[in-house]
């Protein structure tokens, strides 16, 4: 059994809190940070900021300097052992003299995958490797999502009145909780690579789809994705604005639109739409790890029937709606009690007089 002191959690912690510096702006790469001490002494640290850029364990050297010969390097992922924008962390590692590498989680990416910590040990330098890995894992759940599915980590934010509707159906939608819930809708978007939304959504209400407040100049505007299989949207739509990228996802069949909207991407699908599991597979592709739907009740309904939903996200207001506003999801098909989707409650935070819960379907509850 590996051991791990409380200064090891301390400073494990710390880099995690640098990795998460870097949520809205690593894209495609994960979130990585790095601490490097002499016991309780951190000498240098560092958080990977932005692909193409340096990597955390080379902000981290470099503020440490000579003081990183015979330290230990905490880091939340597996220094990387190839060499691609950036040289390999690894050599980096092994010429600055450190001593131990306490990781959090290996790099399951098939140019790491294990090789950095080999390298490591191979040079002499003591590797211990689990340190908070639920936690690493947390951070970084698309990127592993990505690689070990084939597919993004996907949230679905909802809000709803608290008898389970949405809106009033009398045209546009209108905001059912208050500005703190709303701001923090805000800070999910940003965390995101991008932001799936239906055609239905667009027509009625128009939305832009960006996020407002970007947290730093480095930070990286979500893609927004329209599933429009029949072409309905037109190119004037906000969501086709030059403020943040577009994804216009079309049926194979269907023929481009007349007016240019933004890039098109092509799916199968049925008579139900489109086939979310192509979709999802194509953004994964695109280093587009961790996805938000923001859609109808039935975009909504066929991402939780289809067991796509890693994470519901519901912003809960203390109104009453009454029966001819709109329901949560639409899932017909579902009609006996044990055909219900299960949930875990994750988290509840109150935000001004509204609720936000965070909830994981059983099966992946789990997962990362």
């Amino acid at each position: 059994m590996t051991y791990f002191t409380e200064v090891d959690f301390q400073h494990m912690q710390h880099a995690l809190s640098l990795a998460e510096r870097g949520s809205h702006s690593t894209w495609p790469n994960p979130r990585v940070g790095c601490v490097i001490a002499h016991g309780n002494c951190v000498v240098g640290e560092g958080w990977h900021r932005r692909a193409g850029g340096p990597h955390a364990e080379v902000f981290a050297l470099r503020q440490a300097g000579a003081l990183a010969k015979g330290a230990t390097a905490y880091v939340t992922l597996e220094p990387c052992s190839h060499v691609g924008r950036t040289g390999a962390c690894h050599q980096a590692l092994i010429e600055s003299g450190i001593s131990k590498v306490m990781v959090a989680l290996e790099d399951p990416f098939k140019q790491v995958n294990g090789q950095g910590i080999a390298e490591l040990k191979a040079a002499g330098i003591e590797v211990k490797v689990g340190l908070m890995r639920e936690a690493a894992s947390e951070l970084n759940r698309g990127f592993l999502s990505s690689i070990e599915r084939q597919r993004p980590w996907v949230q679905l934010k909802m809000g709803m009145s608290l008898d389970g509707r949405t809106a009033l159906s009398n045209g546009r939608s209108q905001w059912i909780t208050g500005p703190k819930a709303r701001m923090d809708v805000q800070h999910w978007r940003a965390r995101c690579a991008a932001i799936i939304t239906g055609s239905g959504t667009v027509l009625g209400d128009d939305p832009l789809l960006t996020v407002r407040q970007p947290s730093s100049p480095e930070a990286v505007a979500p893609m927004r994705v329209v599933l429009d299989s029949s072409a309905r949207v037109p190119a004037g739509a906000q969501v086709f604005n030059a403020s943040a990228p577009s994804l216009h996802v079309l049926h194979n069949d269907t023929p481009l639109p007349q007016a240019p909207t933004a890039e098109v991407l092509r799916v199968d699908g049925d008579i139900y739409g489109l086939d979310l599991h192509e979709l999802l597979c194509q953004l994964s592709l695109r280093g587009l790890h961790e996805v938000m739907v923001e859609a109808g009740p039935t975009l909504a309904g066929a991402f939780l029937k289809a067991g796509l939903v890693d994470e519901v996200l519901v912003y809960m207001a203390p109104k009453l709606l009454g029966d001819l506003a709109r329901p949560l999801v639409h899932m017909p098909e579902l009609v006996h009690l044990k055909q219900a989707l299960d949930f875990t409650l994750f988290d509840v935070t109150q935000l001004g007089e509204d609720l936000r819960l965070r909830l994981r379907p059983v099966q992946v509850a789990g997962a990362p």
